[in-house]
């Protein structure tokens, strides 16, 4: 507490008496606000020398003789020194390069559901491209009734729609299937971040080029180096082979926008400056950056992305193709393998759920390996296709515990356990895999990455 806050008693007070009626207001307040409050109210006849008392332990740092900086130092506001190790991060042995590479979100570092933009985790399949958008179009072709070119400037003039959603790479947690790999949250699941987007509706410029009924597909493509390329549906949609795609994956594009910025400011390059297309609850690579088209077409276009890529073979020798939303998930972010807890005594778990399908609906916590659940706490906001925060009261008294956590979201989705997705999927998938995480507490405060013959 600040010697300014409480004044010494003046002059010809009795010391042993009773502190004046002004000052006992200010006690009974600060019984309401500060911490230790009860202990100050009962010292309200105390004399100036209890100062002394009260302030002795906070000595005095370099901080209390000095001027700091100055307005606009920093032109543009960064994190404190002492959090320099907040950062993304990439996995060397992943990939041949980190031109065509991920980095990670560290989850472990955040506190809230939104993702700042110097973290949200980066996926580049040719590097990150500076786009001039003075000179940067998006065209809306194919079965429409008038095809139209937009500036950035055209776009950002029309009817602007912002909304807070969690976009994530379908290989979140891919190095973990045949077992684990990664003692850190921000490697096995990093490859999703949350943020406030801000854009055009894709439901807006469908309405002024007039999308011809016939059309069941649209397709984005970008203007880096990858020309990255993906088909998504719309109602009455088919794949290739005549086969219909899934109803509930159907209505998603409804969310869709072309967006231009995020959590308040201009997109950055590595999240497709000056405009990138995003499907929210969607595997992230359909969210096209660098977003220079869109065709509506009446069938998918079967690009490279969606044959070579993202997709999965199963242990029968089928392909999952166009298996495009992200089921519901979770994990704990605190305690997590990244920190190690520091003593017996009262703790919080708190972690984080999403769903591509829609909200989530409650989350469960187990601290016995999956024996026992307790329902967690939701952290307002609970929103569509959004982070959700979760909390539970833990007491750790030293003994070693399993704790996960399970997400069910507004469909009736449950996350499944590792055993459920492997009798599916195998030993051998990379994509989609959000099965419940397990992290050990050992009897040092340490925690681990850990997968048990149950979950």
């Amino acid at each position: 507490m600040s010697e300014n806050m409480i004044n010494p008693v003046p002059e010809g007070t009795n010391k042993a008496g009773v502190a004046s009626s002004d000052r006992r207001k200010f006690l009974r307040k600060s019984v309401a606000l500060a911490a230790g409050g009860a202990a100050i109210a009962a010292t309200s006849a105390a004399h100036a020398e209890d100062l002394k008392t009260w302030t002795e332990p906070l000595k005095n740092e370099p901080t209390r003789h000095m001027l700091g900086r100055g307005v606009v130092s920093v032109p543009y506001g960064l994190p404190s020194k002492y959090e320099s190790g907040v950062v993304r991060r990439n996995v060397g042995w992943l990939t041949a390069d980190t031109i065509a590479s991920i980095s990670f979100t560290p989850w472990q570092d955040l506190h809230g559901i939104i993702t700042p933009n110097g973290l949200h985790f980066e996926r580049y399949h040719a590097g990150a491209v500076d786009v001039d958008p003075s000179k940067h179009h998006l065209v809306i072709h194919g079965l429409v009734k008038q095809a139209m070119i937009f500036t950035v400037d055209d776009l950002k003039r029309l009817p602007s729609h912002t909304a807070i959603h969690f976009l994530e790479c379908p290989a979140n947690g891919a190095m973990e299937w045949r077992g684990v790999q990664m003692d850190s949250m921000q490697f096995t699941h990093g490859m999703m971040s949350c943020s406030e987007w801000t854009g055009v509706k894709l439901t807006t410029l469908m309405e002024m080029v007039g999308v011809d009924p016939k059309s069941t597909w649209f397709y984005g493509e970008g203007t880096d180096g990858s020309a990255l390329q993906r088909s998504i549906p719309m109602e009455g949609a088919k794949d290739q082979h005549g086969k219909p795609i899934p109803t509930e994956y159907t209505s998603h594009y409804q969310d869709a926008m072309v967006c231009y910025a995020m959590n308040g400011e201009a997109l950055r390059p590595e999240n497709g400056y000056p405009i990138r297309l995003f499907v929210p609850g969607f595997e992230a690579n359909v969210s096209t950056k660098y977003l220079r088209r869109i065709m509506f077409v009446d069938k998918p276009l079967v690009t490279y992305q969606e044959t070579r890529h993202y997709i999965e073979v199963l242990p029968n020798g089928e392909i999952r193709q166009y298996n495009l939303v992200n089921e519901a998930n979770s994990v704990i972010n605190y305690p997590c393998p990244d920190y190690k807890l520091k003593g017996k005594g009262t703790y919080e778990i708190r972690g984080i759920a999403w769903s591509g399908y829609g909200k989530i609906k409650h989350v469960d916590v187990s601290i016995d390996g999956g024996k026992n659940w307790t329902a967690a706490n939701l952290v307002e906001p609970v929103l569509n296709k959004c982070l959700t925060k979760f909390t539970l009261p833990f007491e750790w008294n030293g003994d070693e515990h399993l704790i996960m956590s399970r997400a069910t979201d507004e469909t009736g989705f449950v996350q499944p356990t590792l055993k459920q997705l492997r009798e599916v999927r195998g030993f051998n998938s990379i994509y989609h895999k959000n099965s419940i995480q397990v992290w050990k507490i050992e009897k040092t405060g340490e925690v681990k990455n850990v997968q048990i013959e149950n979950v």
